[in-house]
């Protein structure tokens, strides 16, 4: 089976909505997968960093933007 992957609706995500623009599964993620290098800016999956499938992420998300597969 392969490792879990949190996965980036960009159709959905809208940074603005967050508060400051910070992406609120970026800071719930405790292992650091999801970067946003800016405020307002879209967030992207750190490829040095390894998905546990905790769906933190998910969880944080009020759009409904991130999933984990």
């Amino acid at each position: 089976m392969p490792d879990p992957l949190a996965v980036i609706a960009y159709e959905k995500c809208r940074p603005e909505n967050c508060d400051k623009g910070i992406c609120a599964a970026v800071l719930a993620c405790p292992n650091k997968v999801l970067i946003q290098e800016a405020a307002y800016e879209f967030p992207f999956a750190n490829p040095s960093h390894f998905c546990r499938g905790c769906a933190q992420c998910t969880q944080a998300c009020l759009l409904g933007a991130i999933r984990v597969v």
